[in-house]
């Protein structure tokens, strides 16, 4: 998982790492297996453009085949319409990344990437959104005692999946003041090895652990979760792979900030407060 989760200053392998696999190393790590970080762009390029495309088509279809009359075909309604919600909290989020990528983030010319994870990131923005509205079939159903539980989920995923947005985009702006205070104190030292000197960041949830924007991630899905009714396999796949991926990554950052730092926090967790 770390190979797809490598990125920035967590790309380089520990010690511990280039003992236990050193022919993945010689395959993997190698700066031609690599794309600049600055790529992360084109997830959310993919991931704007396929969700708007997506949501357009099934905001036309729920128009067409379940108007908001509803109709005998409440459940097939409710679904549409469910998919159409979903689609749109995902394009708040992929665009705001897409602003930030271009507008916001000044990702270093060495800062690199695992050309695996690229590919897999990819493939992640273009399978997330059409998770989302992969199961809306006609169908129909006379039992309607379920809506009104299903209709507090996607209030209560839409409350949450907000939260983490707020919550990460705090995170980011975090981030990009710690990276203006390094270009600013790198400017003003002579030596060069001097001039790149990392800074413990502070501040909203970094106060708790060391990678908030990955945890703030993770409730945004699990707001997209809750909205969706939890009943689909597809966007428990997605779930999990956002987890598993995220978990990892903000493992080796972790680590890296206690190697880093000898005064870092002890009471900061990697990703999940008080568990890991």
């Amino acid at each position: 998982m770390l190979i797809f989760a490598g990125r920035g200053k967590i790309l380089q392998p520990s010690s511990s790492q280039v003992t236990i696999c050193p022919l993945l190393l010689v395959l993997l790590w190698r700066q031609k297996w690599t794309v600049p970080q600055k790529y992360f762009a084109h997830f959310y390029v993919v991931g704007v453009v396929w969700t708007t495309c997506l949501f357009a088509i099934t905001w036309m279809y729920a128009f067409k085949m379940a108007p908001l009359t509803g109709g005998s075909h409440v459940d097939h309604w409710f679904k549409v319409w469910r998919a159409v919600f979903l689609l749109l909290l995902m394009e708040i989020h992929v665009l705001r990344r897409l602003i930030e990528s271009f507008y916001v983030f000044n990702y270093s010319p060495c800062a690199r990437m695992n050309i695996l994870g690229y590919f897999t990131g990819l493939f992640f923005y273009a399978a997330a959104p059409l998770s989302l509205c992969i199961n809306i079939a006609p169908e129909v159903s006379s039992d309607e005692a379920w809506m009104v539980p299903n209709d507090w989920c996607q209030m209560i995923g839409a409350v949450i999946f907000l939260w983490g947005w707020i919550h990460q985009r705090r995170c980011h702006a975090i981030l990009i003041l710690k990276d203006a205070k390094m270009l600013m104190q790198g400017s003003l030292r002579k030596s060069p090895s001097q001039a790149k000197k990392y800074i413990i960041p502070h501040g909203d949830w970094f106060e708790m652990v060391s990678s908030p924007h990955y945890l703030a991630e993770i409730v945004l899905y699990v707001g997209l979760l809750l909205a969706s009714g939890g009943t689909d396999v597809t966007i428990w796949l997605l779930f999990g792979f956002v987890v598993g991926n995220l978990t990892v990554a903000a493992g080796e950052t972790h680590r890296w900030y206690l190697r880093k730092f000898e005064n870092y926090p002890a009471s900061r967790s990697a990703i999940f407060p008080y568990v890991y």
